[in-house]
């Protein structure tokens, strides 16, 4: 075991990107990226990690910041659930803990957003705790180099790799062990095409020796994705301005504006949408061009958005929201696709 974890971090001594959240212990540093990087590769989250920490860069100015604010920031990174309890975990931290960070991996565990492989990762990298991380990385270079096929999104599968995982930890330096482990599966141990014959763990390597490296890790099909079907309507009035609403309720991009949305049970043609109970009265003698004749698709993780654009000129009523103020409104990456091609 000790020899898995030495030869790691000589590994990661030699090949570790040099990535700004490593240069530092400061706990909101560290919980920035990490919140930053669930679900999302260093690439696209290193430019919204440092426009965070440029904006705000105490934890104090994040908890200060409105809530539009920071999803504007957050606008394009999706699971919009992260940005809002990353707002609430700022409060938290600024009002109650006078702006220090939790020192210990069950304290961390209580703040919003805050699961077992963040609290992990914060607690060993900035408080030396011997707690160890599992993410999608870790779950690979596990199962491949133990020949581990227990499903790693089933309860028995969870549990199962935590304890290897937490087995296999140095306690003398915990945290650059979990970046080292971390950093081999994105960089060396990857999905596909992993780096096998110049894998320094490759002499103990089991799934390579059961020539099992491709099969794993295992994970049990997810749910079927669900359908749904989005009818935007844009509308202009005279003065060109528009109409945007906050999304309140507890589904997909909660706290973010949109245009008027109808949904139905299928995609609707004009006329059986003009005819629709929710469009709005000043919609009805307004002028409609689809603004594309292929429905847009947007995939969640667990959803396809199946989406049709509405312009609607001539409108009578006098709008709120001026079109060159649109910009500063966070929206979802589906509406903020349609500006880049509409206002160009």
């Amino acid at each position: 075991m000790k020899r898995f974890s030495t030869k790691l971090l000589a590994w990661y001594g030699l090949h570790k990107r040099a990535l700004p959240w490593r240069q530092t212990k400061d706990p909101y540093v560290v919980w920035l990226s990490e919140i930053i990087l669930q679900q999302t590769r260093v690439a696209q989250g290193l430019p919204y990690f440092e426009r965070f920490w440029h904006d705000f860069p105490t934890v104090h100015d994040l908890a200060q910041a409105s809530e539009d604010a920071v999803l504007k920031r957050w606008q394009g990174l999706g699971y919009y659930s992260r940005a809002r309890n990353l707002h609430k975990a700022a409060k938290r931290v600024s009002e109650q803990y006078e702006g220090n960070f939790p020192s210990t991996l069950q304290e961390l565990l209580k703040l919003p957003g805050v699961g077992p492989y963040t609290a992990s990762a914060i607690a060993s990298i900035c408080f030396d705790e011997a707690c160890a991380v599992v993410d999608g990385n870790v779950y690979r270079v596990l199962a491949r180099h133990f020949n581990n096929d227990i499903p790693i999104n089933q309860p028995k599968g969870i549990k199962s790799f935590q304890a290897l995982a937490q087995s296999l930890i140095d306690p003398k330096s915990p945290g650059a062990y979990n970046q080292a482990i971390m950093e081999f599966g994105a960089l060396h141990c990857t999905p596909k095409k992993p780096h096998c014959t110049t894998c320094p763990l490759s002499d103990s390597c089991l799934a390579l020796a059961d020539d099992r490296v491709a099969e794993l890790p295992v994970k049990v099909k997810a749910k079927p994705i669900k359908k749904r079907y989005f009818h935007y309507l844009i509308p202009i009035d005279q003065n060109n301005n528009t109409l945007l609403s906050k999304r309140e309720q507890k589904d997909i991009w909660q706290g973010l504006y949109e245009f008027p949305l109808i949904e139905a049970k299928d995609l609707l043609s004009v006329d059986a949408l003009q005819a629709h109970d929710d469009v709005p009265e000043w919609a009805k003698a307004a002028h409609w061009t689809k603004f594309q004749e292929e429905a847009v698709i947007h995939k969640l993780s667990h959803q396809a958005l199946h989406t049709y654009f509405y312009v609607l000129e001539n409108i009578d009523e006098t709008l709120p929201i001026s079109w060159s103020s649109v910009p500063d409104y966070a929206v979802p990456r589906l509406i903020e696709r349609f500006l880049d091609k509409f206002i160009r």
